[in-house]
Order: C-alpha cells, then sequence, then structure tokens
C-alpha cells in the first residue's frame, strides 16, 4: 500500500453507524461481490457502490461507524476499494476494525467542512497532510505511526502477521 491516497470525497455525516454502512440485513452474504453491492446502503448514498471507484475517499462527521461490532461494515468498504475513511471521529469498534482489514482511518477535526462532495482529495498518511485539491484548503491529521502504516502496508493485520511468520520461518531454517 502506498502512504498516500488521492480520490474523489463521497460525505456523510455525523453518526453514521455500522447498520447505515452495511445493514445488518445482508449480514449472511458471504462472497465479496455481493457483499459490496450493499455498501452505505442504508446512508443518505445508497446507490454508493454503483458509482463508487477504487481509491474514492469518505469523509464524514463524528462517530462514523458508531453501532454495532460487526466487522461487515469495514468488509463492505474494503469490497469497494475505499482509498480511506476521513472523518471527525469514529466509533471505537469500528475504527479498529478498519485499521485490521489494511482501511486507512484517519481523525482529522473539521475535515467535514473542509470537503464537499465530489472534491479531490489527498491524503498523506505518514504526514497527516490533507489537501483538497479542488479548493486549495488544507488540514492536518495525525501521521500513522509505523505500527499502524504497517498494517496498512500489509493489506490488513492478518496479512501482516502471516508474512512476520513466514519470515521467522525462513530464518529458522
Amino acid at each position: 500500500m502506498k502512504t498516500i491516497a488521492e480520490g474523489t470525497a463521497y460525505l456523510f455525516g455525523n453518526n453514521i453507524d455500522t447498520d447505515q454502512i452495511y445493514p445488518g440485513k445482508y449480514v449472511e452474504l458471504t462472497e465479496m461481490e455481493d457483499i459490496r453491492k450493499h455498501a452505505m446502503s442504508g446512508s443518505e448514498e445508497p446507490d454508493l457502490a454503483t458509482f463508487f471507484q477504487p481509491g474514492d475517499i469518505i469523509v464524514a462527521g463524528t462517530n462514523f461507524g458508531c453501532g454495532s461490532s460487526r466487522e461487515h461494515a469495514a468488509m463492505t468498504l474494503k469490497g469497494i476499494e475505499v482509498g480511506a475513511i476521513l472523518a471527525e471521529s469514529f466509533g471505537r469498534i469500528f475504527y479498529r476494525n478498519a485499521i485490521n482489514l489494511g482501511i486507512p482511518a484517519i481523525t482529522c477535526k473539521g475535515i467535514h467542512a473542509l470537503v464537499k462532495r465530489g472534491d479531490t482529495v489527498r491524503i498523506d498518511f505518514a504526514t497527516g497532510e490533507i489537501a483538497n485539491e479542488t479548493t486549495g484548503a488544507k488540514a492536518k491529521a495525525e501521521p500513522m505511526n509505523d505500527y499502524m502504516m504497517g498494517i496498512l502496508q500489509n493489506g490488513g493485520i492478518k496479512p501482516m502477521i502471516r508474512k512476520m511468520q513466514e519470515e521467522k520461518n525462513k530464518q529458522g531454517k
């Protein structure tokens, strides 16, 4: 994974819960192609999956991902290949699920006011610099620490642990 993401912004409000991100009525689906069709289908952008492009960015207000602890919400955003999620704040469990699945989740106070739907947003995960390429507005978030960057660069925590184990096994032989 790169340390920079750039994509079209799609805006969501405050308190977007996991059931809005991925409605619970679809939890029995098992194929990613079916799962990703329902990304954000309980929100103000119910057809997001039809026009969202890999690398596009979700920008939200406060408490994005609140609600249940189901991993499905983060999985569906991974399925549509979200470039990053920028929010004023996150639900704690959703935030960790997103990072563990290799989705950059960046907290940035005031970001919702600096971006409009359709703007091009550029994020540098290593420095925390955020630029609205459409308007020239800039914001600063906390840079991601090395551990989080390692998770993201490996595509999630499971692939990172698998890679570490493989390297350890090679050294032991």
